[in-house]
């Protein structure tokens, strides 16, 4: 059914808050119920973790790997937060962007603080890894020699160097499609057909360069789409990226850290998997990107803007019935295989040779840990 077509704007605002509702309510209780679970069934002890036991050589790549990927997409949160999130004291810099952060509400009103928790979360993430890896005496992750790239020039914006570049994205939207598929999983190689075609074709602005993108009305909520897909984009490689490489760990205490930090990514991409369906339809009259109205294509299963959930799919073997998972979860190459998305996206464009070789390491070095088992079996070979 194409809400666009049937409902009317004061019961948007009435869906759209019962929605909110329904994933806050939702989400704390199931990791309410998931932590009494852990705590029930034996999770390791405070005890255990002051232990001061050393990592393997693998769980510190893995973990550094991590620590990286949340150091960058900290960076891009906080260029999104400085224009069109909350400038507080969690998440300061910046003073806001009226023209941006008001296109970005016309998809959610509460957009500004889901971008500013997002940000919060990211942030978070890595001071924490970054702390343990130091704790087992393995080094953390320092970026900030990286820090050249170019702030956007609008107003609200900090004008300081930059890990990201947020202003030439070519985003992958076949995320969207690929969860409401019940017949294909990236795992076996399947493909999916992009959500916004255009955005995967060019170079566009997710945030204003400049005070010049602020008009007309159609550019700059253009510029709020694109970072709208931006994010559901960015949130489902972490959703992926944590189980993936969780299937390499070793330590208990490594994995529990993995199994903590994994779902909050999975929360965030559910928020931003809804928003996005919201981006309202439109041809950006300075350059032609299209957002084509998504309950109006078919097949309507693939792109139905309520169909925010999971769809059971094929999982291990075509052969056992379908289930709502996770995907792609395959850990093979699985920190390269993020590394190469993040780059495609356009993350990266102007940061230099030394740049890629330090994240190809980290990446390169985590996809190479092994788990006790394999060590086990390759002897036994």
């Amino acid at each position: 059914m194409s809400h666009h077509e049937v409902r009317h704007a004061e019961d948007r605002t009435t869906n759209l808050t019962s929605r909110r509702a329904f994933l806050r309510t939702g989400l704390a209780v199931g990791a309410g119920a998931l932590g009494a679970g852990l705590l029930v069934n034996g999770s390791p002890s405070a005890a255990a973790a002051e232990s001061g036991d050393a990592l393997t050589k693998g769980d510190a790549a893995i973990l550094r790997f991590l620590a990286a990927v949340e150091i960058l997409e900290a960076d891009l949160w906080q260029q999104y937060n400085e224009l069109g999130g909350i400038q507080d004291w969690e998440v300061p810099g910046g003073s806001g962007n009226k023209a941006y952060t008001e296109a970005l509400e016309t998809m959610d009103d509460d957009m500004p603080q889901y971008i500013h928790d997002n940000t919060d979360d990211e942030f978070s993430h890595f001071k924490f890894i970054n702390a343990y890896l130091d704790s087992k005496g393995a080094k953390p992750v320092d970026l900030d020699r990286f820090r050249t790239l170019p702030s956007s020039k609008a107003t609200g914006a900090r004008d300081v160097g930059r890990l990201t570049n947020l202003m030439k994205l070519t985003v992958d939207t076949s995320w969207y499609t690929r969860y409401r598929s019940s017949t294909k999983n990236p795992d076996f190689g399947d493909t999916f057909p992009q959500a916004v075609p255009d955005l995967s074709k060019g170079k566009f602005p997710a945030i204003p360069r400049d005070d010049d993108d602020l008009s007309p009305q159609k550019h700059i909520q253009a510029i709020a789409n694109t970072a709208a897909f931006h994010f559901g984009f960015i949130e489902q490689g972490g959703t992926s990226l944590y189980p993936a490489l969780a299937q390499r760990v070793r330590n208990p205490e490594v994995l529990r850290i993995l199994l903590s930090i994994g779902p909050t990514e999975t929360a965030h991409f559910q928020i931003w998997h809804d928003i996005a369906g919201d981006a309202p339809p439109l041809t950006d009259p300075t350059n032609g990107l299209t957002f084509p109205d998504l309950n109006s294509k078919t097949p309507s299963e693939l792109f139905q803007t309520s169909l925010i959930m999971p769809e059971p799919t094929v999982f291990l073997k075509r052969k056992f019935p379908i289930v709502s998972i996770i995907r792609p979860t395959e850990t093979e190459g699985a920190a390269m295989g993020a590394l190469k998305a993040l780059k495609d996206d356009g993350l990266f464009i102007g940061q230099p040779r030394a740049f890629f070789d330090v994240l190809g390491k980290l990446a390169k070095d985590a996809d190479a840990a092994r788990r006790a088992s394999e060590d086990a079996d390759a002897a036994r070979r």
